[in-house]
């Protein structure tokens, strides 16, 4: 994936997340988390990971899943509770798999992703099957204790698991420097040991770059790979929080920031897209989030039949 497609697919997110604000604004729409501005962090891990891979992730997932190649329209369809989406409706934005993807779940219960990547990991080895396990998770994930049993686990038993943590620095209403004393969750790693990094997660390329190089690493036999991308959530931790408790100063620098931005500029700069090329792009991301919208709207309802499959009991 080159970069003008990279930032292709950062729009497509963008346009997703902000779309979903509106008609959340217009009611009634279900309530989600929003990634924005967490737009590299997702598409650059994903342009990383190969179609053998593993994900597991939390509940800002939508990135996550549409860097992936997640049709938008099914994801819209799931949100509502279309029969249409990739779990028939029944998942919501907070639980959704999609199993020709290798997204093995997504998470509501923060960390959750973390107790359960290791058997994933552990199935995968003792199967020979090819790939990694992907594991993703914010900063408030790390201050619970289910993130040292998974590292410890993963060390112990040298499992394929690259652990991605994007430290967007709230941890819901807390501030990250509230709950931990480290500036970096990487730094944690040490004592397993495990090999960490942490790379700017506004910074495409950047993630790309080192994601492929723990890719690399695990499949070389080093064991378990800890990567944090340090960003920054532009939107409240859920639809319906106004973000009073954070200023306007410690939001500015971030905003200029913008990964997108960044990114657009960058290509701009360097003769690989003009404006007219930069506009376009951004206009087929935002058609195929209308398109989405109109088949996600316009699907049916699941059937009442449909209540009790697919479940265990």
């Amino acid at each position: 994936m080159n970069a003008v497609e990279l930032l292709e697919r950062m729009l497509l997110i963008r346009a997703y997340e902000e779309r979903v604000a509106e008609l959340q604004k217009q009611g009634p729409f279900p309530s989600t988390c929003s990634s924005q501005g967490q737009e590299a962090s997702a598409v650059g891990l994903m342009a990383a990971l190969r179609p053998q891979d593993r994900i597991l992730t939390n509940h800002r997932s939508a990135g996550h899943l549409l860097a992936r190649g997640a049709d938008p329209g099914r994801i819209l369809a799931e949100v509502m509770g279309k029969a249409a989406g990739y779990c028939q409706g029944k998942s919501g934005s907070l639980h959704i798999s999609v199993k020709e993807l290798g997204v093995v779940l997504t998470s509501t219960i923060v960390g959750g992703e973390l107790s359960m990547a290791p058997g994933v990991a552990l199935a995968m080895k003792m199967r020979r099957e090819p790939g990694v396990v992907a594991c993703i998770f914010g900063d408030g994930a790390a201050c619970e204790g289910i993130f040292h049993e998974a590292l410890n686990l993963a060390s112990a038993w040298r499992l394929p698991i690259l652990f991605v943590c994007e430290n967007n620095q709230w941890q819901a209403y807390v501030r990250r420097q509230e709950t931990m004393l480290t500036e970096h969750v990487s730094d944690w790693a040490k004592g397993y040991p495990m090999p960490a990094r942490t790379v700017d997660g506004n910074d495409v390329g950047a993630v790309l770059d080192a994601a492929q190089a723990a890719v690399a690493s695990i499949e070389a036999g080093e064991g378990p790979y800890l990567l944090e991308t340090w960003t920054w959530r532009q939107r409240g931790h859920y639809s319906g929080d106004d973000e009073a408790h954070i200023t306007a100063e410690e939001r500015a620098p971030w905003l200029e920031r913008d990964p997108i931005q960044r990114l657009r500029q960058h290509l701009l700069h360097e003769g690989l897209l003009d404006a007219a090329g930069a506009q376009a792009l951004q206009a087929r991301a935002r058609a195929r989030i209308d398109a989405a919208v109109a088949f996600a709207q316009e699907a049916p309802w699941p059937q009442p039949a449909q209540l009790l499959t697919d479940v265990y009991a």
